[in-house]
Formats: C-alpha cells, structure tokens, sequence
C-alpha cells in the first residue's frame, strides 16, 4: 500500500435495495476522510455523479480507495479508462479487500487481472439471462417487458388524422415510433 495522505473512498452497490454499510466502514477504517457512495449499476461510467465528482476533483498524490474492484467497474475497457484518468492527474488506486495498488507495478498487475475478470463475469451474467430469456420464450411465458408507448393511442391519433410530426412532439416519442404504430394499422 501507498503512503499517500489523503485518500477518498467510494462505495457503490448495483441497487438501492442493497446496503452500503460494511464498503462505508471498510473505507473509514482504511483512512480515507471523505467517502462517496453511489446505488448505480457498473456496467457503464455514465450516471454515476459521485464518482466523476471523485475523478474530476482528485489531486496529485491521492487515492482513490475501493472495498474491491467491480465496486469501481464492470469492463477491463472503463477499468483502464479509470486507471488513466488516475495516472494523468498523478493519483492512485487502492482495494482493500485486493491487493491493488496502482503505485507499484505488482499492483497495477493483478489490478489488470481483476479487469479482466470482472468484464468475464459481466459476460458470464449476460450469457445467462439471453439463455434464460430463451429458455422461457420457448416455454411461452416470456413476454418480455411492458410496453411503454400505447401503439393504439398513436393510431387513434394518425386516425384522427394528426401527422406524425405533431404525435411524436406531443407524446414525447419519436417519429419512427408513430411510423412503425402506422405499419401495423
């Protein structure tokens, strides 16, 4: 582990039905002053306010500081962009529960290695849903999710005699929505 003064903790869970409680306390007790949580998915980087707060706002000769790595990301690719914003601002990254540290070349390693497992397990999960979806397709009880646009209220628009123009402005939708409601009349 780094020396390094000042280190900030973030903290995330997929769900806001899950509970952040223990990351806090690992977070605290490994130093970091200011501790940042977020409930957002990780697949993504986008909509995660807290941590492009954290990535914005980091100095040089701070750390970051994680329970663990898929706390941070989900892909190897968002992992190296993370880890590259760190470096260009002369930052670190630290997991607690890992042994990652960005400021020795062992922990920028096994750092790598945990990227990749982690976009393995993301594949992994995916590959199981579609099978599952699949699954009960076959079995005729997936439906899939509920629709949000009324395709039969953007008829009886066009049937009215509205373009699809003015629906798609006044229902918020585009108009290759209406379009497609219009094939199916």
């Amino acid at each position: 582990m780094n020396s390094f003064q000042a280190r900030i903790g973030y903290a995330r869970t997929s769900t806001i039905d899950q509970n952040l409680d223990a990351q806090v306390k690992a977070l605290e007790a490994a130093g970091c002053g200011v501790v940042r949580t977020e409930q957002k998915s990780g697949t993504t980087l986008e909509g995660r306010p807290e941590l492009k707060t954290i990535l914005d706002f980091i100095h040089p000769g701070e750390t970051l500081v994680v329970t663990r790595i898929d706390r941070l990301a989900r892909s190897l690719g968002d992992l190296q962009t993370i880890a590259t914003h760190l470096k260009s601002k002369g930052a670190y990254l630290v997991a607690t529960e890992q042994p990652v540290d960005t400021a020795s070349a062992t922990g920028k390693a096994f750092f790598d290695m945990l990227g990749v497992f982690a976009e393995f397990e993301t594949n992994l999960r995916q590959e199981r849903q579609a099978e599952g979806i699949a699954a009960a397709k076959l079995r005729g009880i997936y439906r899939g999710r509920t629709p949000k646009i009324d395709m039969a209220a953007i008829q009886a628009r066009l049937t009215e005699g509205l373009s699809p123009t003015e629906i798609a402005r006044d229902m918020g939708i585009s108009r290759g929505t209406v379009y497609k409601a219009k094939a199916l009349m």
